[in-house]
């Protein structure tokens, strides 16, 4: 590398620093690195096309002002693009910016606006034709930590949740993985933690995407040949939210992507948060490598909320739609839906439809109406708590024995059958299941699982346990 290049480049970006945000120095200009000097021509290396060309539409202007001061007004600008395709072709191209069309010191060029070529693929969100490249965050305002009210089911994630966003990259939290069954609160609490990033600290770039999108934009990028784009763009975040992580599985082509670019933020102190119907270590199809990182933070469970958390989630969404309801029917529709927090909202909008529309006062008589049919047309989940008492009935002993440490062989098959049907009628991941029983690990409960699959088909006396419990314990 020419020593005169470094000069000429280190002098422009003194210059640069001074007149832009910091943060924009640090994405924008850090990277470049000056390659050589001939003919007034300085020759600067970028790391892809796209940021090229964010480059000469952002900051054309100041880069003609900074190198004219250093080499008059003749001087030029050459951009070398690092090629890191998928063939393996590592030679970098050099694209000279010809003076007629994209040269960055002539005054009467300076303004020439980009053509809009293949936008779409180095920002996934810009509609093509559209002039903007603007990173939206893609947040839902509706879901923050206010209308997501704390409960023993969900104070770890959310003090967690509280924690990154206060300081983004910057805890131990990272990434912070937030688990748990259907209608728990796993996208609101991560659409939470983006909104507050955002009211924090505006100047970070925060994005939402789905897991299944962010498969879909990857699958588009490697058709269209623009694979290190899409790379290179989801590097520039600040603040990823991935949510329902599990989709991922299978997609080794994905993982593969996303490992990069988690690698990238991770090194980089960006945050990276994730949401997923199950823990880590009951993920399938996902490469170790990948689940690994997972683990590198926290991952914090959302459980079903308890009766006073259910009762204060309904009291808050009436207060926020400006309903009143008297308590002993909020009480009663919590007492009775219990499964998670999108169905017990469901029922309570179920409730002032059925009032509204058939012009019936709202009563207890109407709530059980609304429950009964609510409840009758959902799947009802059964809680962990109740197959240990069914279990423990059946076999004649008391729920303590159950959990107990002995290893007598008919205590044993009890656990391992309550272990079984917990994780066959419950969405508890296999770590919730072993500590609710007898605080055991999650190796434990998988273990107890295959070991009931066995028994079921070669010991015809165990196989009549299964099925009589099946029957005592199908709602």
């Amino acid at each position: 590398m020419s020593i005169t290049a470094q000069s000429v480049w280190n002098n422009c970006l003194n210059f640069i620093k001074d007149n832009i945000q910091p943060q924009a120095y640090k994405t924008w200009f850090e990277p470049i690195m000056a390659v050589k000097l001939s003919d007034n021509a300085l020759s600067v290396q970028v790391p892809s096309k796209f940021f090229y060309e964010w480059l000469e539409e952002h900051y054309v202007k100041i880069l003609k002002v900074a190198l004219t001061k250093e080499l008059g007004e003749s001087a030029k600008l050459v951009y070398i693009i690092k090629m890191e395709n998928t063939y393996g072709n590592k030679q970098p191209f050099t694209e000279r910016i010809p003076s007629s069309n994209r040269s960055a010191v002539k005054s009467q060029d300076v303004d020439v606006p980009l053509k809009n070529r293949d936008r779409e693929l180095r920002n996934p969100f810009v509609i093509p034709g559209i002039r903007n490249v603007k990173i939206e965050s893609q947040l839902n305002p509706n879901y923050n930590f206010d209308n997501f009210l704390e409960g023993d089911s969900n104070r770890l994630a959310r003090s967690a949740g509280l924690a990154v966003s206060a300081k983004p990259g910057g805890t131990s939290f990272n990434p912070l993985l937030i688990f748990g069954g259907v209608g728990l609160g796993k996208t609101h609490l991560a659409h939470a933690i983006g909104v507050d990033i955002k009211d924090k600290y505006p100047e970070k770039t925060v994005l939402y995407i789905s897991a299944e999108k962010f498969t879909q934009q990857y699958i588009d990028s490697v058709k269209k040949n623009n694979r290190n784009d899409f790379i290179h763009f989801y590097q520039l975040i600040d603040v990823l939210v991935i949510d329902d992580v599990q989709f991922l599985s299978g997609k080794s082509g994905t993982q593969d992507v996303f490992f990069h670019i988690f690698n990238h933020l991770h090194q980089n102190g960006k945050q990276v948060i994730l949401t997923s119907d199950k823990a880590p270590v009951d993920m399938q199809d996902i490469e170790q490598r990948l689940l690994s990182r997972f683990k590198w933070g926290l991952s914090a469970e959302l459980q079903t909320p308890d009766f006073e958390t259910r009762v204060s989630i309904l009291k808050n969404k009436l207060y926020r739609d400006g309903v009143e309801m008297p308590d002993d029917i909020i009480e009663y529709v919590a007492k009775h839906i219990k499964s998670n927090i999108r169905e017990l909202e469901g029922a309570i909008i179920s409730l002032i439809a059925q009032s509204s529309f058939n012009k019936k006062e709202i009563n207890i008589e109407l709530a059980k109406q609304v429950v009964e049919k609510f409840v009758k047309n959902t799947k009802r989940e059964v809680s962990i708590d109740y197959i240990q008492k069914v279990v423990s009935d059946y076999f004649q002993m008391d729920v303590d024995t159950l959990q107990s440490k002995t290893r007598k062989r008919h205590i044993v098959q009890a656990r391992q059958l309550a272990m079984f049907f917990a994780k066959k009628l419950t969405k508890a991941s296999l770590a919730s299941i072993g500590s609710q029983i007898g605080k055991r690990d999650h190796a434990t409960v998988l273990h107890a699982c295959k070991t009931v699959d066995n028994l079921s088909s070669t010991d015809k006396q165990f196989r009549k346990y299964v099925e009589d419990l099946t029957k005592k314990l199908s709602v």
